[in-house]
């Protein structure tokens, strides 16, 4: 794990012992801090019942205490923690500040720092693929794979890779990332937030965390973005401070994981954190190709007689599904499940790419009569009668793709789920 003498002797409260909880007081008391920790669940408090005091920092006098470690989960905006933060004139915290904690105890090192309100992920697995090929030592963390402070540091020379979301840029007050990047911004999360400018400033935290020679990249999609990149640069200069162009960005085609316009943004801005880092052209171009994409989005699972067979089921809404629609000019699209509205407007733009669609799930009626205007519909209503019935129809060059639009509780317990048995259902064919 990662740890610091910087801990020894000092006092932590923690709420929330799921991941990065659970990590977080690992690490600490590793370090040689006293904590204090809470949890609702029973078993997860017990999993830190040897190392921790077991009690409600709500319900506990905190007078002394360095500060408090809550889950990025936990709604600070109106949860009783941030008053009792205030009173006892203390911080609120998470993993990722303790992970700013350590870095002056680590090898030298570069951190990559991530945000976004869409393709965080993607990017972050994707700079973390171009550096391992290039065989530069790297971590991945943060708000995807392991909770960073669980991983073994890396020796000299080595880069860890973070996506953060705003909930752990709220609770990040010393982070200064050696290179940065905001993918896009568009209205999310906002019941954690005073409005929409409110989130947006979250985001923008990132950057003013960073010191006048820090690296800065900025998606080139959205006028809310472009503000923040204008602010950052009148702030900081164009030396260090850069906005991706999509458009610069040759050879797509030939990067079956990473299709259509909203991973091309993507991709241009993990070249430009790379090459901030010192990677070339010659070391990252054919290891795009090489790059399998994130389990259950926009994921290639099979190509079978010149048809590619597409897992997108993390798509659960509409405005998910949209962007996966607009990466492939020939779709077979089988869509449903749980609904979450009684539309699919944010896919109309793309409904010219969709072949037939084959519908499944308790959606199954609903989208029928939604689409059956735009393209041909079948109900399959189960999974397997999609698949197996679009591979019939296709031709050499159309793309089979799971894309729901929808919750998956209706028939699997969690988009997960869904996408192994559409992966097992076309591995079978």
């Amino acid at each position: 794990m990662i740890t610091t003498p910087a801990f020894k002797d000092r006092k932590f409260a923690i709420l929330g012992l799921a991941r990065s909880g659970l990590s977080a007081a690992r690490a600490l008391v590793a370090g040689g801090a006293e904590v204090l920790a809470w949890d609702n669940d029973e078993g997860a408090r017990a999993k830190v019942a040897d190392i921790a005091t077991i009690a409600d920092p709500l319900l506990s006098d905190l007078t002394g205490y360095d500060a408090i470690v809550v889950s990025p989960g936990v709604p600070i905006n109106r949860h009783p923690i941030a008053d009792k933060a205030k009173a006892a004139g203390i911080p609120l915290i998470g993993d990722i500040e303790l992970f700013a904690m350590a870095r002056p105890n680590l090898p030298p090192h570069h951190v990559v720092g991530i945000t976004g309100t869409n393709g965080k992920s993607t990017t972050t697995a994707l700079v973390h693929h171009l550096l391992e090929s290039a065989s530069i030592p790297v971590r991945m963390g943060g708000n995807i794979g392991l909770p960073i402070l669980s991983q073994a540091p890396l020796p000299a020379g080595g880069v860890y890779v973070l996506e953060l979301s705003s909930y752990q840029i709220d609770i990040t007050h010393s982070l200064a990332c050696d290179a940065a990047a905001l993918i896009n911004l568009s209205p999310d999360h906002l019941d954690r937030y005073d409005g929409y400018d409110d989130y947006i400033a979250s985001k923008a935290r990132l950057f003013e965390m960073q010191t006048g020679k820090d690296f800065s990249v900025f998606g080139k999609g959205d006028a809310d973005t472009e503000r923040v990149y204008n602010e950052v640069l009148a702030r900081r200069g164009a030396e260090y401070v850069k906005l991706a162009d999509p458009q610069l960005v040759t050879g797509q085609a030939e990067w079956p994981s990473l299709q259509g316009p909203h991973n091309l943004q993507n991709i241009a801005v993990a070249i430009a954190i790379v090459e901030a880092l010192g990677v070339t052209e010659a070391q990252w171009r054919p290891a795009m190709r090489s790059f399998n994409g994130l389990a259950h989005r926009m994921e290639v699972v099979a190509e079978r007689n010149g048809i590619l067979f597409i897992n997108d089921s993390k798509a659960t809404n509409a405005a998910s599904t949209a962007p996966a629609l607009a990466a492939y000019p020939r779709v077979h699209w089988i869509v449903g499940g749980l609904p979450k509205t009684d539309n699919l407007d944010e896919c109309i733009p793309n409904f010219g790419h969709v072949v037939k669609a084959y519908t499944i799930g308790e959606a199954g009626p609903l989208f029928h009569e939604l689409l059956s205007p735009y393209m041909p519909v079948e109900r399959s209503e189960m999974m397997g009668a999609a698949v197996h019935s679009a591979a019939a129809q296709a031709q050499p060059g159309d793309v089979i793709m799971l894309s729901p639009a929808c919750a998956s509780f209706d028939q699997f317990k969690d988009f997960e789920a869904r996408g192994d048995a559409f992966r097992a259902i076309v591995e079978a064919l």
